[in-house]
């Protein structure tokens, strides 16, 4: 992982970020560079990390655990980096952002907030429907008995499939030109959480397609200063007690 600590006597909130990539590439530095400057303005630690990627099968699924460890990592060495072990928030990007929901959304994790940028949060209504899918490949599987279990498979790895009323507060940024991960994901997500129980906000990118760097292209940076404000509100120091 890369990481950027403020100077100044701390102990300061953190953030890990996730970086996207379809599961089987991207990068910790260029898929998400854009996230980093906003993040350190704010005061915030932010540590980038690495996983494993699915470029073999087997492994798809290998990032939750990856992104979960990288939170145990962090908190055991929370003393040496100077960030407060209990404000800490994943962000991730994409695949990314699926990764960091499921690690976020497993029992005992235990991070405070969770920003999520157009995140494939249903993934069996995504296999189905993407034309990233060739109908080639779906109409090899369909009415197979392997059709059922890729759809069970892409359902236990699916973040709207584990909402609960206890999870961590979440932000969905999502464009509405998105043509990889349908805007439609974030607004179905949000909806599940909210209906669970949990606490959700969408903040929505008009004309934004997929990804942040092709954002920066366009002039959309608006989302950053929603991000920040919103991470410094969940992020916040606890009060004295009365």
């Amino acid at each position: 992982m890369d990481a950027h600590i403020p100077e100044g006597h701390g102990p300061f909130p953190a953030v890990i970020i996730v970086h996207g990539g379809a599961w089987v590439s991207g990068d910790r530095r260029a898929n998400v560079h854009p996230l980093f400057q906003p993040l350190q303005d704010a005061g915030f630690a932010w540590f980038s990390i690495s996983y494993r990627l699915a470029t073999d099968i087997a492994q798809f699924g290998a990032g939750i655990v990856d992104v979960e460890e990288a939170v145990r990592y962090v908190k055991q060495h929370a003393a040496e980096y100077n960030i407060d072990p209990d404000r800490i928030a994943l962000v991730g990007e994409s695949a990314g952002a699926q990764l960091a929901s499921m690690a976020a959304l497993a029992p005992g994790t235990g991070v405070k907030a969770v920003v999520a940028f157009y995140s494939p949060s249903d993934l069996a209504s995504l296999a189905q429907t993407s034309t990233y899918v060739p109908e080639s490949i779906r109409g090899q599987v369909k009415g197979t008995p392997w059709e059922a279990l890729l759809l069970e498979g892409l359902k236990q790895l699916s973040p709207i499939n584990h909402v609960r009323k206890d999870m961590p507060p979440f932000l969905l940024i999502h464009g509405t030109s998105d043509s990889v991960v349908p805007y439609d994901q974030s607004t179905q997500m949000c909806s599940a959480v909210q209906a669970a129980g949990g606490q959700c906000e969408l903040y929505t990118v008009q004309g934004g397609g997929h990804g942040v760097r092709w954002w920066e292209s366009s002039h959309l940076t608006a989302y950053k200063q929603v991000m920040v404000h919103w991470l410094e509100k969940q992020l916040a120091e606890p009060g004295p007690r009365v």
